[in-house]
């Protein structure tokens, strides 16, 4: 493929910042989204020459959406997108016995709802040409779950459905839909989510033991993350391949926790991710 034109939601941060930064480097039109204005104007600084566009986009506002849309027309003069990349999203981590409804809630609509709304408003111009690729960035929790990730694990688990039953309805019509599940990645996006667990380290919570040791848990997974460089490539050739992959792993050897979740039984890898999380101490 050549210069594409591609979309980035939440691009003003983690993943999407690299990636779009990235696309554009390698030539592409990239339209870099987010809700923040002042994050936005960072980024186009910094794209300084660089074909990269900045448009408002809150995925989780109907009328924010439409708005970039129209916007994303006047830029491309009317043809509209060849690659859209949801990248919108973040971590909630707690407990799912006290987990916060409203929490929960707000995890879907940002992660899952946003992305389906965002998806169904660039694609009509894709299948009146018959080309285009919508590229979801979901996680290796959208195909495991971990002990206080169930809330955000299911927002990916959800994206994961989407995405499958969305490739098999829009391969005829000539569009691709790709999902790309990174592992641990280096980004501010941990900070976001280990900000969500705070409200739930509460000396009343069955779990205060455990939770008091989230620190120590952050520290060994960030011993295992990767640069956000990776994620970038395996985006960029997710959307120029010409017969790209459904999945796409990153980094290569989380390979190895779904090959275990394959392969041993689910008690087994329980005792496990207990042990590995401090759960054991709860045992009477």
């Amino acid at each position: 493929m050549s210069e594409l034109n591609v979309l980035v939601t939440g691009a003003t941060s983690g993943i999407g910042r690299h990636a779009s930064l990235h696309l554009a480097r390698r030539g592409h039109r990239v339209i870099a989204t987010g809700r923040s204005a002042d994050a936005l104007s960072t980024l186009r600084q910094e794209a300084g020459d660089l074909a990269l566009t900045t448009v408002r986009l809150d995925v989780t506002d109907t009328r924010s959406i439409y708005e970039a849309a129209a916007e994303v027309d006047r830029l491309t003069e009317g043809r509209g997108i060849d690659v859209l990349v949801n990248n919108a999203g973040y971590g909630l981590l707690a407990p799912v016995a006290e987990v916060r409804i409203d929490d929960v809630r707000a995890q879907l609509e940002t992660n899952v709802l946003g992305l389906l709304a965002v998806t169904q408003v660039f694609l009509p111009k894709m299948i009146s040409r018959g080309r285009g690729r919508i590229i979801n960035i979901s996680s290796v929790v959208g195909r495991t779950s971990f002990p206080f990730y169930g809330a955000y694990s299911a927002s990916k688990h959800a994206v994961e459905a989407l995405s499958d039953a969305l490739r098999m309805e829009l391969a005829p019509l000539g569009i691709n839909v790709v999902l790309v599940e990174p592992g641990p990645i280096r980004t501010e996006f941990v900070e976001r989510a280990m900000g969500t667990l705070s409200p739930y380290r509460k000396p009343g919570s069955i779990y205060a033991s455990v939770l008091a040791r989230a620190e120590k848990l952050r520290e060994k997974a960030d011993a295992y993350s990767v640069g956000p460089e990776r994620t970038s490539r395996v985006i960029e050739r997710a959307a120029v391949s010409r017969r790209p992959c459904a999945r796409y792993v990153v980094p290569r050897r989380v390979y190895l926790v779904l090959a275990l979740y394959a392969l041993l039984p689910t008690r087994l890898m329980d005792a496990i991710l207990a042990w590995a999380m401090g759960l054991r101490v709860l045992a009477k």
